[in-house]
């Protein structure tokens, strides 16, 4: 075992170089997601809208960088290591149409792919598509009206198979969201105003009252639109939905209507050079709190500016009333550009990063707002108190563990009674969640081929490290640690479940949580494998990063850091364990 040690210091001195290379001047870390052909796709049909002249090259290139990475069954992944979904596949196929490239032979031979794949799935008939797409996201109508909406477009449905937004209810106050029960999640409120006036033009309700209330209400929740938006006109930075509020607007107000307008330019300069978009702009604010991480696990920390990385940590913290969710301040959104959101994960990250970089002055804020998030349920929300049982806006356990360990790690003097409150509700939820195998789901992260497109692998490394502090010896930790020395497999690798591929991203994260129990007789020779699986792994060059992120409903995303965050992390945290 100690032989292994040379080595394993090695590696661990390499990814600190590369991850050190990776750091921006100013202090934090961006990274690079995954190009995504939805993103594409949705990015390609908004511009369309604007007029195929003016836009040409942009959507020439984005055309073509679809066509160029189809899957051989004739759809699109979210990404291009992603097998062919239904969603994707028809925004493809809209933005192909209304890109006005389907005269081309190439872009003809495409399309003609893409319908023998749609016919595979049963989409014969466009009333067949639109069922099809609203059976798979059920009663959330956030991606499958936004996804109806282009397909009518682009002429591959019909509008009166598309349900109608209430955009009419955006016009009351926004603590009245949770109590009225909108069937969007809190952050897709750009799309509920937008889509919901095209909608509402192309499909008016049989109500006539309805028609003039929605018709008297329409330059309000414009002006609300307008006062949400950011000022670099992308809403939460994501190209999909800033796309899909363009498509809602520009044939109901006009491409020259300034939210339209910055949601245009938005997509213009997020545009990359092969012609592609990825999901997000950046997760910058999560990558750094993770770097930091990282280089703290491996003792490598010192080789930073410390000072300059709080200090830009510290900048991006909320100081006023969030102008999009009403989020008090005090909380993180991923991202330091315009369009992040505070949330509860990447708040709990800040304060773990900027604890330790011993930069206190912003904690006790960060501390208060998650406090104040925290779910009836004792569970932590994304990003705010829940509106009801959709998926973004109730507690989930990767959440709930990271505040837990973000609320642990501070002075026990502050906030003492209500934080101690918190812990508990917070422990009693994560033990009410644990599956019968022992096991978390986390929400924003997955794997492509585990069953139900779940990752209870990650999820359950995630909540070990809350446990391993709060509860090492219960009855939830020791049945989570059981489940993960079942799921791995016989390379000594793990992924997103039992029997499922090893990848470094799920492997690292079972190291790390691992290292906690690696002593005990059961799970040190599991947590050897482990590393040893690591270190052959990251000798491989031709490895790249894995879609496990999700981002909104069921959209893949990789990250180039991801790997090298991780990697180094877990063996930073090997290193240490006594066994060496």
């Amino acid at each position: 075992m100690n032989g292994m040690l040379p080595n394993l210091q090695q590696t661990i001195h390499a990814l600190a170089e590369r991850l050190l290379g990776e750091l921006r001047a100013e202090g934090h870390w961006e990274g690079e997601l995954s190009s995504s052909a939805l993103s594409t796709a949705t990015a390609v049909s908004a511009l369309s809208l604007v007029g195929v002249d003016g836009e040409s090259r942009r959507i020439t290139a984005g055309a073509g960088w679809l066509a160029t990475h189809q899957n051989s069954d004739g759809g699109w992944g979210d990404t291009i290591d992603s097998p062919s979904n239904l969603a994707t596949t028809l925004l493809a196929v809209s933005a192909l149409r209304l890109a006005a490239v389907a005269e081309s032979p190439q872009a003809a031979a495409t399309l003609e792919k893409a319908r023998c794949f749609l016919d595979s799935r049963g989409g014969t008939t466009p009333e067949a598509l639109a069922a099809a797409i609203q059976q798979e996201y059920g009663e959330d109508r956030t991606f499958a009206v936004p996804i109806l909406m282009n397909c009518a477009l682009a002429g591959t449905v019909t509008w009166d198979h598309i349900p109608g937004l209430p955009f009419e209810l955006a016009v009351f106050p926004h603590r009245w969201y949770r109590v009225l029960r909108l069937q969007v999640v809190s952050y897709a409120l750009p799309a509920l105003i937008a889509i919901g006036l095209l909608v509402d033009r192309k499909n008016p309700p049989h109500n006539h009252l309805k028609r003039l209330l929605r018709r008297a209400v329409t330059p309000q929740v414009l002006k609300k639109l307008r006062q949400i938006q950011p000022e670099n006109g992308g809403f939460l930075e994501a190209t999909p939905l800033t796309s899909f509020v363009a498509m809602g607007l520009i044939p109901v107000c006009g491409r020259e209507h300034p939210v339209a307008a910055r949601c245009l330019d938005f997509l213009r300069k997020s545009q990359r050079g092969d012609g592609s978009w990825p999901i997000d702009t950046n997760l910058s604010v999560w990558l750094t709190t993770a770097s930091v991480a990282a280089l703290t696990s491996a003792g490598q920390l010192h080789r930073i500016n410390g000072q300059r990385t709080a200090q830009w940590l510290a900048a991006r913290q909320l100081q006023v009333i969030h102008p999009y969710t009403q989020a008090a301040p005090g909380g993180w959104a991923w991202t330091h550009l315009p369009g992040g959101v505070v949330d509860a994960d990447d708040t709990s990250g800040a304060i773990l990063a900027l604890t330790a970089l011993e930069h206190r002055e912003s904690i006790p804020a960060g501390v208060r707002w998650l406090l104040d998030v925290q779910n009836a349920d004792g569970g932590w929300p994304t990003f705010c108190r829940g509106w009801g049982k959709l998926p973004f806006d109730k507690s989930s356990p990767d959440l709930t563990a990271h505040a837990l360990r973000a609320i642990g790690s501070v002075d026990p003097a502050l906030f003492s009674k209500r934080r101690g409150k918190a812990v508990a509700r917070g422990l009693n939820y994560l033990r009410r969640a644990a599956g019968p195998d022992g096991s978390w789901i986390p929400l924003w992260f997955g794997n492509q081929r585990a069953p139900g497109s779940t990752n209870p692998v990650l999820g359950t490394a995630r909540v070990l490290r809350a446990l391993e502090r709060l509860d090492p010896q219960g009855v939830a930790a020791i049945r989570g640690v059981e489940y993960l020395l079942r799921a791995q497999n016989t390379d000594g690798g793990w992924g997103g479940s039992a029997d499922i591929a090893s990848s470094l991203e799920e492997t690292a994260l079972v190291v790390t949580a691992l290292a906690a129990w690696a002593p005990g007789q059961v799970s040190a020779k599991a947590f050897l494998r482990g590393v040893e699986y690591l270190l052959q792994a990251l000798a491989d060059s031709t490895r790249g990063p894995v879609p496990i992120g999700l981002y909104f409903s069921h959209l893949w995303y990789s990250e180039k850091l991801y790997p090298l965050i991780w990697s180094l992390d877990a063996l930073g945290r090997a290193a240490k364990v006594c066994l060496f």
